[in-house]
């Protein structure tokens, strides 16, 4: 047999040339963040059974924070990146239950993933680590102090040749950095037991029924806020043969735009993560973003109230440890199915041409896009292929994913409809666009009105039965998680 620690050593020399590429971009190597525990014996990609604790986990991170010229995300404008206030960060969460099934679960403090870039990734997955779609969930903060990403909004922002290099540049580096962290997290396996928990927090808003100018004075005066909201902490706690915590994996359903300054940082999120990780040393932190869509941080604007919603959201992690914990039974069943979503009105060249030559910048520079497409002959597809992903982990968590920005209801109901307890994750493998529900569909507005053309669809809205569709889709994907052979 080989030295294990020769083996560790050379794969982690190969990782970190991967890690730092050819662009210069970063020097810094993924980091594992579980020792040098190995199994007995394993296979290539550690596919065997675990031993006497019931689960096995591995864990990994890469830094992301960019250093070369590309833009920051979000608020559909120019903005150039002046220093950090914390570094961004991939994190890996690999778990095995007891017959050897895995799943990976890679969390970024990315704004979106365009599907390009998560079809690029999965595929990259598949074939280096012989994992099915439904074992893999990628997902995103939707932190707006995070770098642009290749196909992602394109029309946002007025980006010039060089500019797009440098996106393209980074993302390049960025997926070859999260693949490197995924490999490290699936060579280090640890024994550990899974538990689920839950906390609450109350900084989000639900922004479509309150005015955000009022809302501190409301606040103040103790006044109740309207809308629905989400403000659940759902916690899974790894843990080790000593009982100290391996991984907290921990969402909120919230919009992570307390800040819109031209300064890296992770939002809420980071300063959680951070925190929770210098009071648990040793201990990866990592969050994901529920159903926000609709909900937003405030007040907001200011680096100190930032700071204080993530210290609000890791005390809320630490309560949660602090009361009785729900032990997970070593099962592992996952689903993944596409569900098309039809489009309410295609775009025409009779509609574009005004737009093209409006006031608005995005939206002509999206108008302009799409007359060059149709003028070349494209025909547009009337649906699109939306993700919808099922993790039920032994009889106590149902695990479900969606993509885009979906409204707090989706996670409401979800909640409501099935008996285990289920965790619903917002901003699952790739952003779509905003997912109204039917409820927010008739109201129209920001998140479910006509604003398709923000994510470059060659439409305006969705069909008003989208929630139907996402539904029916997320009741399938669980239903089969149920069956034996999932």
């Amino acid at each position: 047999m080989q030295n294990k620690s020769k083996v560790i050593f050379d794969r982690r020399k190969f990782i970190g040339r991967v890690a730092t590429g050819t662009l210069g971009l970063l020097s810094s190597p993924v980091l594992s963040m579980n020792g040098d525990a190995l199994l007995e014996q394993e296979d290539d990609f550690g596919m065997n059974k675990v031993g006497e604790y019931k689960w096995q986990i591995g864990i990994a991170k890469a830094l992301i924070t960019p250093q070369n010229d590309v833009w920051l995300a979000g608020y559909g404008r120019k903005r150039v990146a002046y220093g950090k206030i914390h570094d961004l960060w991939a994190k890996v969460i690999a778990l095995k239950d007891a017959s050897g099934k895995r799943v990976v679960m890679v969390t970024t403090d990315h704004m979106g993933m365009s599907k390009t870039v998560y079809e690029r990734i999965f595929n990259k997955i598949a074939e280096q680590f012989q994992l099915e779609r439904s074992q893999f969930m990628l997902t995103f903060s939707h932190n707006h102090c995070a770098p642009c990403l290749e196909d992602d909004l394109v029309d946002y922002y007025p980006s010039d040749e060089q500019q797009k290099k440098a996106v393209k540049e980074y993302t390049l580096w960025m997926e070859k950095a999260l693949i490197a962290a995924v490999d490290e997290a699936l060579y280090n396996w640890q024994d550990c037991e899974l538990f689920l928990g839950g906390g609450n927090c109350t900084f989000a808003v639900n922004r479509r029924d309150n005015k955000e100018s009022e809302v501190p004075d409301l606040l103040a005066k103790g006044i109740p806020l309207q809308g629905a909201v989400d403000h659940e902490v759902p916690v899974l706690a790894a843990k080790g043969p000593g009982g100290h915590y391996l991984a907290l994996l921990f969402g909120y359903a919230c919009h992570p735009t307390t800040l819109d300054f031209n300064t890296w940082c992770g939002d809420y999120p980071g300063f959680a993560q951070i925190d929770l990780e210098s009071k648990f040393p040793g201990t990866a932190a990592m969050f994901f973003n529920a159903c926000g869509g609709d909900q937003n941080p405030l007040p907001r604007r200011e680096l100190a109230l930032c700071e204080k919603y993530g210290k609000m959201l890791s005390t809320a992690v630490e309560e949660a440890l602090n009361n009785p914990l729900e032990k997970i039974s070593s099962n592992l069943k996952t689903s993944f199915n596409f569900v098309d979503l039809a489009f309410e009105e295609m775009v025409t060249l009779e509609k574009l041409e005004p737009i093209a030559n409006g006031n608005s910048p995005l939206q002509a520079r999206w108008a302009k896009r799409m007359i060059a497409k149709i003028e070349n002959g494209e025909i547009f597809d009337t649906s699109y292929p939306y993700p919808t992903q099922a993790w039920q982990m032994g009889n106590e968590l149902l695990f479900i994913g969606i993509g885009g920005e979906a409204v707090v209801d989706y996670s409401l109901r979800f909640k409501k409809e099935f008996p285990e307890k289920t965790w619903v994750c917002g901003y699952a493998n790739y952003m779509a666009a905003y997912m109204p529900s039917r409820r927010v569909w008739e109201e129209g507005g920001y998140e479910g009105g006509s604003h398709l053309d923000e994510y470059g669809h060659p439409a305006w809205r969705w069909r008003g039965d989208v929630e139907d569709k996402i539904a029916a889709s997320v009741h399938k994907v669980v239903k089969h998680t149920k069956s034996v052979d999932s």
